[in-house]
């Protein structure tokens, strides 16, 4: 089966790992830390705002099942994509929105998408579109820690 790899940040990386979790044809999703500079980054050293990663989510898809499309399409609703470093209460850089791709056919992708959703948006969607850069897992208490804390997850 051929996958497809893309990395996404939405504020928290719970609540994004939980909405992404459920969806068919995905088939796997890892919270962890990307777009800084900062090597091998602990939850408590991005919280910091100093590292420059932000809290993302990198997830396997099978696009037979679910496409690229559909992926961004979730990704624009989940989260407010105007609001700049900031979702809900968490504040900071390592909340910001943003896609990280890692083909430049994402990249292509992605943009379209933007314009897409951003007639549905008031104000200016300041998402960033990023090339992909390393991904550092979270620790492992921050997988799935909706699921092991028996949390329900609500937008």
């Amino acid at each position: 089966m051929k996958t497809e790899t893309i990395i996404l940040a939405a504020g928290c990386f719970w609540h994004v790992e939980k909405e992404f979790s459920k969806i068919p044809g995905v088939i796997e999703t890892t919270v962890g830390y990307t777009g800084g500079k900062t090597k091998d980054p602990s939850y408590e050293k991005i919280s910091s705002g100093k590292t420059g990663h932000a809290e993302a989510i990198k997830i396997i898809f099978n696009p037979k099942k679910i496409s690229f499309e559909n992926i961004l399409s979730k990704f624009w609703t989940i989260h407010n994509p105007t609001s700049l470093n900031r979702q809900g209460p968490d504040v900071g850089t390592n909340y910001r929105s943003a896609i990280f791709y890692i083909t430049e056919k994402q990249k292509t992708e992605a943009e379209k998408s933007k314009k897409k959703f951003q007639e549905m948006f008031d104000k200016p969607i300041v998402t960033e579109i990023l090339k992909a850069s390393e991904f550092y897992p979270a620790e492992e208490y921050h997988q799935r820690y909706f699921d092991k804390n028996n949390f329900s997850c609500q937008i």
